[in-house]
């Protein structure tokens, strides 16, 4: 039989500024929302909770805004409760992230919060030096080829 599988990925901007909250032994959680749009459908959007825990949460809550479009992977988590006020049977889905990618930085350097966007490499800088010189269309001698 085959293993279960729970994974979902996901790409869409932050509908608020993540949340910093920390357990009683310590560990780091941010919790934002994103809006996922429906392709095709103009104005429709999916939205989705998602928690990052410890090293990613402070990541998510340091570079993170509003508005910032992230992809997320993780796995689904369903939670039930009893509602105290109603006695009805309360459930949500939440996504705990296990990677979040940031797909655009900061328009003027710097978040919503204030902090800096993360320094560019060297290795970066280079590349924009590179200059692509004329491909010729001779054929290649299969013969040249080393294996």
């Amino acid at each position: 039989m085959a293993k279960s599988i729970n994974q979902v990925i996901l790409m869409g901007r932050l509908t608020r500024d993540p949340e910093q909250r920390t357990t009683s032994t310590g560990k780091t959680i941010a919790s934002f929302s994103i809006a996922v749009d429906r392709g095709g459908e103009s104005d429709a959007a999916d939205f989705f909770e998602v928690t990052a825990w410890e090293k990613l949460g402070e990541l998510v809550i340091q570079y993170l805004a509003k508005g910032r479009r992230v992809l997320v992977q993780g796995r689904l988590r369903q939670d039930s409760w009893d509602d105290k006020e109603t006695g009805k049977k309360r459930s949500r889905v939440e996504v705990t992230a296990t990677d979040v990618t940031f797909l655009d930085g900061p328009s003027d350097g710097a978040g919503a919060s204030g902090a800096p966007s993360a320094p560019r490499s060297t290795a970066a800088k280079k590349s924009d030096d590179v200059v692509i010189e004329d491909i010729d269309d001779k054929p290649i001698d299969l013969s040249e080829i080393p294996f």
